[in-house]
């Protein structure tokens, strides 16, 4: 029953009102969070295919992937997984592969990128 008559949500202020936007924001954004990891967790499992469908159907909603093939390494962005030597200085630091793509939900870093460093011979 409506307190004001016409509410059919039976809030009588705004102040009720707010708070349930808050809340069901609050349930959205958590959803979304969780609906994200699981599709990383399959993404991890899936067939090339399947990988290509699920990174295009993320940045649809602002998470793209990161690889950071031939990037300097930096460990506050990038996890070394490996190392391939080189006689090459130029290559030295840089990233030879990405293993496992690294994912950013709107600049924010969700997993860092595995990598492969080239290192000095």
């Amino acid at each position: 029953m409506s307190v004001s008559g016409t509410d059919p949500t039976g809030l009588a202020s705004d102040d009720g009102v707010e708070t349930i936007a808050d809340e069901l924001l609050d349930q959205a954004l958590a959803e979304r969070r969780a609906l994200v990891q699981l599709c990383l967790y399959a993404l991890d499992r899936a067939s090339a295919g399947v990988v290509q469908r699920i990174e295009e159907g993320l940045s649809t909603i602002g998470v793209v992937a990161v690889r950071a093939d031939g990037e300097r390494f930096d460990p506050s962005l990038h996890e070394a997984g490996g190392t391939v030597p080189t006689d090459d200085a130029s290559l030295q630091g840089l990233v030879a592969e990405t293993e496992v793509p690294g994912f950013c939900d709107r600049g924010r870093v969700l997993r860092a990128p595995i990598v492969t460093v080239y290192t000095a011979r």
